[in-house]
């Protein structure tokens, strides 16, 4: 099995070796064992805290690169009549510390959850439930820096 360990920060006109599509779950996770596209089984291995993102390529000790793809997810897209609704919905959802995507579409996202659903109707927004790829905000404290 072979381990993938780093995160390579130029990937610019590089192909992959290998895909696998996470779920934000599985992208949370320093330590993960999963397969490929086609059926390798990989492991892969980062610093605690990291949040892979959809896209992302991460090499092993042998050079082979493998790109990270947001797995499709059961999810809650919310809409609003205005912008001024959106940002509102924003900061209730916030609030409530999940995992929130936001969309330079005006639209905001979040695993399903019948609860959130409610709150979100009784403040005026919309919803769709659909599958589609997630990829949450990683918050203000979220990057790696030194003091």
């Amino acid at each position: 099995m072979k381990t993938f360990n780093e995160i390579v920060a130029n990937t610019e006109n590089k192909d992959a070796d290998f895909t696998v599509a996470l779920s934000i779950d599985d992208r949370k996770m320093s330590r993960i064992i999963t397969r490929t596209e086609d059926g390798c089984e990989v492991a892969i291995s980062v610093d605690r805290g990291l949040v892979l993102k959809d896209g992302q390529f991460i090499k092993n000790e042998d050079g082979k690169l493998l790109k990270v793809e947001a797995a499709l997810e059961e999810v809650t897209t919310v809409k609003a009549r205005t912008v001024h609704d959106l940002l509102t919905l924003a900061y209730h959802l916030g609030n409530r510390h999940v995992p929130l995507e936001v969309g330079k579409d005006n639209f905001l996202r979040y695993q399903t959850d019948h609860v959130l659903d409610e709150m979100v109707l009784k403040l005026g927004g919309f919803i769709i439930h659909e599958t589609a790829k997630f990829s949450p905000e990683n918050g203000a404290y979220s990057h790696h820096h030194s003091h």
